[in-house]
C-alpha cells in the first residue's frame, strides 16, 4: 500500500513510528505536512497537490492533526476522502471530537458517564452554573485548550466566579466542570483501535497537580481496566466514530467518568508504559480496512441491460 501520514513534523516520535511499523510491513510511506496541501475542489476530478506536485495513489492516510490546524487539517483529510483514499479517521469525527461541548453532549446523549458539566454564555449567570455543576472546588476549561493548557482549577467560589468572568471577559468558550477529587491526580488513557482496547496506561500528575497530562509533567505506567472501564472506552470511540483514539477517563465514586476522546493520540507514553508495538497494530487495523475495499475495486463492473 501507498500510504499518506499528515504530519507537521516528521521527526515526532508518533510520526516516525508509524513510518517504521508501516515500512516495515512492506509499505511505502509519504509524510505530508497539511498546511502545505493545497486542493481543487471539483467533482468530476478532485486533487490535492504538494510543493507542485500532484498527490496520487494513495491507499490510505494517517491524520496526524494538530488541534490548532483542525479547521485547515480536516479540509485536506475530505479531500483525500473525495479522492477515495481510506482515513484512518474520518474527517468529520475528528471534528466532532475536537468540540469539547459537542463531544460531551454526543456522550452524555449515549448514557457515557461525565463529570457534571456547564455551559454559560452570559456573566449574570455564572452564580447559577456554579450551583449547577455542584460548587467549589471546580474545573474550568477552554473548549480551545489541549495538553492540559487552558484548564484551571477553582478552588474556592470566590475563585471560579473571578475565573469565569475574566474567560468571559476575553469572549473565550469555556466549560464548567465537576472537581473528581477521588481521582487523586490521576486519570486512564485507554487506546481503543477498531473497536479493541489494545493497552491502558495510568498517567498520574506531579505532586500538587491536579492534571494528570504527560505534557504537564506527569508520569506513565500500565494500568489494568475494570470491565466498565473497558466497556466505556470502547462505546466512547464508537460514539465519536473513530478507529483509533485514545480515551481519557477518571476513576470516580460514581464509577468511570470520560474526560476527553482524542482523535490523534500520541504513541510515546503507551508504547512505553505497555510495551506494546501500537504503531504496528494501527497499520495492522489499515490493512484489514483497506483490503475489502481494494478487493471490491478490483472485482469486474456486472453490466445490467434493460429490456426492450
Amino acid at each position: 500500500m501507498k500510504i499518506a501520514i499528515l504530519s507537521r513534523n516528521a521527526g515526532l516520535y508518533s510520526t516516525r513510528r508509524l513510518i517504521e511499523a508501516a515500512e516495515n510491513r512492506g509499505h511505502e510511506v509519504r509524510v505530508l505536512d497539511a498546511l502545505r496541501c493545497y486542493m481543487n475542489i471539483t467533482s468530476l476530478n478532485p486533487s490535492i497537490h504538494y510543493r507542485g506536485e500532484d498527490l496520487t495513489g494513495f491507499d490510505a492516510v494517517i491524520p496526524r492533526i494538530g488541534a490548532s490546524v483542525t479547521f485547515y487539517g480536516t479540509a485536506v483529510l475530505r479531500q483525500f476522502e473525495m479522492m477515495n483514499v481510506f482515513p484512518l479517521n474520518e474527517s468529520v469525527a475528528i471534528s466532532r471530537s475536537r468540540d469539547k461541548l459537542r463531544s460531551t453532549q454526543l456522550l452524555a446523549r449515549k448514557g457515557i458517564g461525565l463529570p457534571v458539566t456547564g455551559f454559560a454564555n452570559n456573566p449574570d449567570d455564572i452564580e447559577d452554573l456554579i450551583r449547577e455543576v455542584g460548587g467549589a472546588p471546580l474545573v474550568i476549561k477552554l473548549l480551545e485548550g489541549t495538553q492540559g493548557i487552558g484548564v484551571v482549577l477553582a478552588e474556592t467560589h470566590k475563585a471560579a466566579e473571578s475565573v469565569i468572568q475574566a474567560f468571559m471577559g476575553l469572549k473565550a468558550n469555556i466549560m464548567v466542570q465537576e472537581f473528581i477529587k477521588e481521582a487523586g491526580g490521576s486519570d486512564l488513557r485507554c487506546f481503543v483501535i477498531d473497536g479493541k482496547i489494545v493497552a491502558a496506561m495510568k498517567r498520574q500528575g506531579v505532586e500538587g497537580e491536579f492534571r494528570s497530562n504527560l505534557h504537564q509533567g506527569g508520569s506513565a505506567k500500565l494500568a489494568k481496566l475494570t470491565p466498565e472501564e473497558r466497556s466505556t472506552a470502547i462505546r466512547a470511540a464508537k460514539i465519536m466514530g473513530l478507529n483509533v483514539c485514545g480515551v481519557d477517563i477518571l476513576r470516580s465514586n460514581h464509577g468511570p467518568v470520560v474526560m476527553e476522546v482524542n482523535s490523534s493520540p500520541g504513541l510515546e507514553g503507551i508504547e512505553g508504559a505497555s510495551g506494546k508495538d501500537v504503531a504496528d497494530l494501527i497499520i495492522q487495523c489499515i490493512e484489514r480496512k483497506v483490503a475489502p475495499i481494494a478487493t471490491a475495486n478490483s472485482l469486474p463492473k456486472t453490466r445490467t441491460h434493460g429490456k426492450g
